[in-house]
């Protein structure tokens, strides 16, 4: 039965080889026998550019070329890895798509998306999001030396874990509402998408019809993988073993 898999917020970095040995046999075992791959944002935990050419970051691109010579493989930005550009997706062998892209899913119309501009609530970081998706502000860091963006990216990881810490649950969650707006400004009844770390399938109505949200988990503590089928819809986990 034909299948395709979907992942994101995998956070990777060369601090956390049980994520990347998780993704490694992902990428090896099963990636390949799919239809298609999706990487829905937030592969790693920060890119700083793709000048930033690293033992690491080549090796993950490595990987994935080598899946996409059998699969084809597509991207959407994530609030950790905006900044990833032509040069590493090209290495990677990654398609890239719209920060909201509809697709065909086996007849199924269906909306992909990080999801970040769903927290509608978290005013402080939609702020940062419209500026950092802006035309300026990327060409500006981009062009400052390494090291600096290597600063820059530190203290600013350091201050969001600080304020997330007094964020309530709902304010760092979807905006149901703003879902719904979402769902029918594409006209779908089916939307995936990341960035919450909270996986779960679930109900909703949109275009006056039932829809579904399915929400993809995180890669800290186990491999989270959805896997579409014609007639299924899978949320799976591998455990790093």
């Amino acid at each position: 039965m034909p299948f395709t898999y979907f992942i994101a917020d995998l956070h990777l970095s060369a601090e956390r080889e049980d994520i990347t040995q998780c993704l490694m046999r992902f990428l090896k075992e099963e990636a390949p026998k799919a239809d298609a791959l999706y990487v829905l944002g937030d592969l790693f935990e920060v890119w700083i550019g793709d000048d930033n050419v690293t033992p690491f970051n080549t090796f993950i691109a490595d990987a994935f070329k080598r899946v996409s010579q059998h699969c084809p493989i597509y991207f959407i930005h994530g609030n950790r890895d905006f900044a990833i550009r032509q040069t590493w997706l090209d290495k990677a062998g990654m398609t890239l798509l719209n920060e909201q892209e509809v697709v065909d899913l086996y007849g199924t119309p269906t909306l992909l998306t990080h999801g970040d501009e769903l927290c509608t609530k978290d005013v402080a970081y939609q702020k940062f999001r419209k500026k950092s998706r802006g035309w300026w502000w990327p060409r500006l860091m981009l062009a400052l030396p390494l090291w600096y963006r290597r600063r820059v990216a530190e203290n600013g990881r350091a201050e969001s874990k600080a304020n997330q810490q007094n964020l309530k649950p709902e304010i760092m969650d979807v905006t149901p509402e703003e879902v719904v707006k979402t769902m029918e400004k594409w006209g779908v009844q089916r939307m995936i998408h990341g960035h919450t770390h909270r996986p779960n399938i679930h109900s909703l109505t949109a275009n006056n019809k039932p829809a579904t949200r399915i929400v993809l988990g995180d890669w800290y503590d186990q491999g989270s993988i959805l896997k579409v089928t014609p007639s299924e819809v899978m949320l799976q986990h591998h455990n790093f073993l």
